[in-house]
């Protein structure tokens, strides 16, 4: 075999080792190193949503799903479900830097929409979940989102009898289990997908419609594909590489002046492992590192999609981007906000980010081109949540009490 066929097997094996450890952009890095970088994926339309084979698709477990995720019961004290944190008309999201949180916290991210979310491979902003399924649960139990126990939000379902009828009819069990929730919960939320009546504009022009498209987002998309660079990280069908970068946000203020929030934060750092000293000094979300362990992966987080992103402000994991403008300007500085701050780990930072030089033209451009990645609004009208009811008849009760 040949020196020339030996060396890409051996960048390849190296790209390997470095994936299983978790980095993409590492890997990129090694790769680079025997072979040409290579070029991007281009921007694709959205295909079907994809199925896992064990959580099969039916209308009854969709409709199931919907009734719950609108369902405040699914939490701790019945007052914050899936929808508290991811409102029909604030883009699937919260419109606030933060998210909403358990009554007595606040939360500590930004809420992310839950739009396209079945394409995803890992869920939240440092892809802590696999899945859909695991995402419902690790929300609806968390201690600052829904903090639900499974035997009390089990129990709640086990009370209420159309609950009873739908769970027995969908999954053939006597009681509603709380493992199928989630399995409901995400089955609704694979529906939820700028796609058929919901496509975005973007997707109609790389069909074929140019009309789709206006002139100033055509060149917009010149830029995003060419000098803004763009399409480095939001790439392929979903407009992100799904990878974790470090793109030079700075820490949300509210940390410093909300208590509140800075009880959460420190709560946060606890959960996830932080070690003692991190703990102590930490001014900032630590992001991929609460995974990794890694002090390179400090201020890393996942690619934003840009889909229905018209919809989703504020934006970036802390929301501390009201307007897609205060975005572009961000990149356009090189990741440095107007005030001149960036990220607490310089030493992280992508060298993807570097100022752009765009024209207040280009900028005006570019932010059109994004709004291309949105089409109508995806509006709902939550279901009515269904009674509770006693599961016996006080004559039932004593006439149990008489029989022993």
């Amino acid at each position: 075999m040949s020196v020339n066929k030996i060396a890409p097997t051996l960048v390849a094996a190296a790209v390997a080792t470095v994936l299983a450890a978790g980095s993409v952009q590492a890997a990129n890095e090694a790769s680079a190193a025997g072979t040409a970088k290579a070029a991007p994926p281009a921007l694709a339309p959205l295909g079907e949503a994809p199925i896992p084979p064990d959580n099969k698709s039916t209308p009854d477990k969709v409709e199931l799903g919907k009734m719950l995720f609108f369902d405040p019961r699914v939490g701790g004290d019945a007052s914050t479900g899936c929808s508290t944190c991811h409102e029909p008309d604030q883009g699937w999201a919260w419109a606030e830097d933060f998210s909403r949180g358990y009554p007595g916290t606040v939360h500590w991210r930004n809420s992310q929409s839950i739009i396209n979310s079945a394409y995803f491979p890992r869920q939240f902003w440092a892809g802590s979940a696999s899945s859909n399924e695991k995402q419902a649960k690790a929300a609806a139990k968390g201690g600052v989102a829904g903090n639900g126990e499974d035997d009390i939000m089990e129990a709640r379902m086990a009370v209420i009898p159309e609950y009873r009828e739908r769970f027995k009819k969908v999954f053939g069990t006597e009681w509603p289990l709380i493992d199928d929730v989630w399995l409901a919960i995400s089955a609704f939320e694979r529906t939820m997908n700028t796609t058929g009546k919901y496509e975005v504009p973007l997707d109609k022009y790389l069909k074929g419609d140019k009309s789709a498209l206006d002139e100033q987002q055509v060149r917009g998309m010149a830029l995003f594909n060419g000098k803004a660079g763009c399409i480095n990280c939001h790439n392929g069908s979903l407009a992100t590489d799904l990878d974790y970068h470090n793109i030079g946000i700075p820490p949300n203020k509210r940390w410093e002046e909300d208590g509140l929030a800075q009880v959460t934060f420190r709560f946060e750092q606890y959960a996830k492992g932080q070690t003692e000293e991190g703990y102590r000094a930490a001014k900032s979300d630590w992001g991929f590192y609460y995974r990794s362990k890694n002090k390179w992966d400090r201020g890393k987080f996942r690619t934003a999609p840009l889909r229905y992103i018209e919809y989703t402000a504020p934006y970036m994991h802390n929301g501390v981007f009201y307007t897609l403008e205060e975005v572009v300007d961000f990149y356009n500085a090189g990741g440095v906000d107007e005030e001149g701050r960036t990220t607490l780990f310089p030493e992280n930072k992508s060298k993807l980010i570097k100022p752009l030089g765009l024209s207040d033209e280009e900028k005006e451009d570019l932010v059109a081109f994004l709004g291309a990645f949105s089409g109508p609004e995806i509006t709902m009208e939550k279901p009515k949540q269904p009674p509770y009811a006693p599961l016996f008849t006080k004559a039932e009760l004593e006439a149990a009490q008489e029989e022993k």
